[in-house]
């Protein structure tokens, strides 16, 4: 049964589970509990707002594109569209805006610009460590993303080792029908060997999450976009990657927890402003994280007047309410003078507690998640982090 509207916002587990935990405390009802644990031999992956933060990148080019012709970009009819195909995508925006423009003519202008921009796309929280931990354990893994593959190929170019680590590569033009067609992922389980019934794809939009049902896979949706349809039709719905428990999936556990923290790759905001809630996450915002950043976290906070201080971040809900704007919240460490008051802030997070369970940021009693984020920051594997440039 459907689980009701935001509900998979509340499914996020507080704490991380143990091996030897109960299937029961999987997220939510959605969960592989439901039918039994899938023995997941194999893990297929979407790209471009699953492993890399390309959407963010992809809007922002799109705008600036719209903007040449007179138009102005309707985001919440691009989140729509997020996963389909080039071609189709060139389609609906042609309509959409009106533009003078085939479907080629736009893809001919649009193209360069978007490859310019592959640069600069990070991998997503959590990512990088994932796919560490299933090369360390033998789990094949593969790539399939609606992009033509000379696409797929460059992007991830720029991201030392994932050519080489990815069992199989494939772009929506080697196969006769892209997503939501299951072809893509029937293609990369036949390349690595393993039956679909085996194979756990991890999508962030609800055409891959189609795709992976139709080839009678499991599926981890980690969405780009707050979207409750995901809910009723993903085995299981995440914030991020970070939040994934392997051993639900019959894989080996992840064995990097420092206690209760969990060590990141530093994700960096700038151009906050410490009035209480610092900032809405609006697309066209300096100062958001990714949109797959959700939960309490802990970092490096730069003032613009009192240098660097240790803090505690709740990146989530502000309110009770499933149509909130995500807010991203501060709490200085021992901030006995009131630093954090109407300052200019940068922040660099380097460590995951957990994620926010019904919890809004105005229902957190934090004084635990402090203690752990100051005892974390102390030590050398944190610490080092102010011994080199803190800020890009």
């Amino acid at each position: 049964m459907p689980l009701p509207p935001c509900s998979f916002l509340n499914s996020i587990p507080l704490k991380p589970i143990s091996p030897s935990s109960s299937l029961s405390a999987m997220n939510g009802c959605c969960g592989p509990q439901c039918d039994g644990a899938a023995h997941i031999q194999a893990v297929i992956f979407d790209l471009d707002g699953t492993l890399l933060d390309t959407e963010k990148v992809t809007k922002d080019v799109l705008k600036e594109f719209l903007e040449k012709y007179g138009k102005v970009i309707d985001r919440e009819q691009e989140d729509k569209r997020l996963g389909i195909s080039q071609l189709e995508a060139a389609i609906a925006v042609i309509k959409e805006y009106d533009l003078p423009l085939t479907p080629q003519q736009f893809i001919d202008e649009i193209s360069p610009i978007y490859k310019e921009r592959w640069p600069t796309a990070k991998p997503l929280p959590g990512v990088t460590r994932l796919m560490k931990h299933l090369q360390k354990h033998g789990v094949p893994f593969a790539l399939a993303s609606n992009s033509k593959k000379e696409n797929v190929d460059a992007k991830i170019s720029y991201h030392q080792g994932w050519k080489e680590n990815f069992a199989a590569v494939l772009g929506s033009d080697q196969v006769k029908s892209g997503k939501p067609s299951p072809d893509l992922f029937l293609e990369a389980a036949k390349r690595m060997g393993v039956d679909a019934a085996h194979c756990l794809v991890i999508e962030d939009s609800l055409v891959g999450v189609r795709a992976a049902n139709a080839a009678g896979m499991k599926v981890v949706a980690v969405p780009s976009q707050s979207e409750a349809d995901y809910a009723s039709i993903a085995d299981s719905v995440l914030h991020s990657l970070l939040e994934f428990q392997p051993e639900l999936w019959d894989l080996p556990p992840f064995e990097d927890w420092v206690d209760s923290a969990l060590p990141i790759e530093p994700i960096y905001a700038s151009g906050l402003f410490s009035n209480g809630f610092l900032c809405e996450a609006e697309d066209d915002e300096p100062c958001t994280f990714p949109n797959q950043v959700w939960g309490l976290y802990f970092g490096w906070a730069k003032l613009n007047t009192d240098g660097i201080f240790k803090v505690l971040v709740g990146v989530g809900r502000g309110h009770r309410t499933c149509t909130a704007k995500r807010k991203i919240k501060p709490w200085i460490i021992d901030d006995s003078d009131g630093h954090i008051a109407d300052q200019h802030m940068q922040i660099s997070l380097v460590g995951f507690i957990r994620g926010l369970n019904k919890e809004t940021l105005m229902d957190l009693e934090v004084e635990e998640e402090k203690s752990i984020a100051s005892a974390s920051l102390d030590l050398p594997m944190f610490l080092h982090h102010t011994r080199a440039p803190l800020f890009p």
